[in-house]
């Protein structure tokens, strides 16, 4: 014996049936129904336009994030090589530029900081070393100190104490500069 449902035993139960409906002509019940229905169809398609809508923020959201994970994924690892690239841009400096400078130990450092200079600008990483009497600029440079200079004008570089380094636009890590001030005036 077939089991039946509710709406089969009891037509009041169904949710399309009016139980108003004995009450009013059939034309009216139909349209009545109709109208239902087509409420229901556009709630419906509201329904499925934000659900398309949230599926494409979502998939935009995806990208954008593996977007920046491709970008800026070297930030930790290139934030461990820069002591690595200070420490033999040092060593060049310590042997100096004279005669001894062609020693195979200059020789190999030097190419050594070419060739990990050029990988990390082939990965975006740009140097930020800012030039004599160029402006401070407190998004891209760290103040270690405002010395008095004649030389510079005031709130000016005076000298990159550390150089600075960017990732594809974004600050790793800022050029520590030393600033100019206004020098004392004379006592009168």
């Amino acid at each position: 014996m077939e089991h039946m449902n509710d709406e089969q035993t009891n037509p009041a139960a169904s949710p399309e049936v009016d139980p108003n409906a004995a009450t009013l002509d059939p034309v009216q019940a139909l349209q009545a129904a109709l109208a239902a229905a087509e409420a229901k169809a556009v709630q419906n398609y509201d329904s499925y336009l934000r659900a398309v809508a949230e599926q494409d923020n979502i998939r935009k959201r995806g990208q954008r994030d593996l977007e920046q994970a491709h970008k800026f994924g070297l930030d930790r690892i290139v934030g461990d090589l820069l002591p690595v690239k200070d420490s033999l841009e040092m060593a060049l400096q310590s042997v100096g530029a004279g005669p001894e400078a062609a020693s195979p130990l200059a020789t190999g450092v030097g190419m050594t900081l070419r060739l990990m200079s050029q990988a990390l600008e082939r990965q975006g990483v740009k140097e930020i070393s800012p030039a004599k009497g160029e402006a401070f600029n407190p998004e891209w440079h760290e103040a270690m100190a405002a010395q008095p200079s004649a030389e510079v004008a005031p709130d000016a570089v005076l000298a990159t104490v550390q150089k600075g380094y960017s990732l594809n636009g974004r600050l790793l890590r800022p050029a520590r500069v030393l600033v100019a001030k206004a020098p004392p005036e004379a006592p009168k």
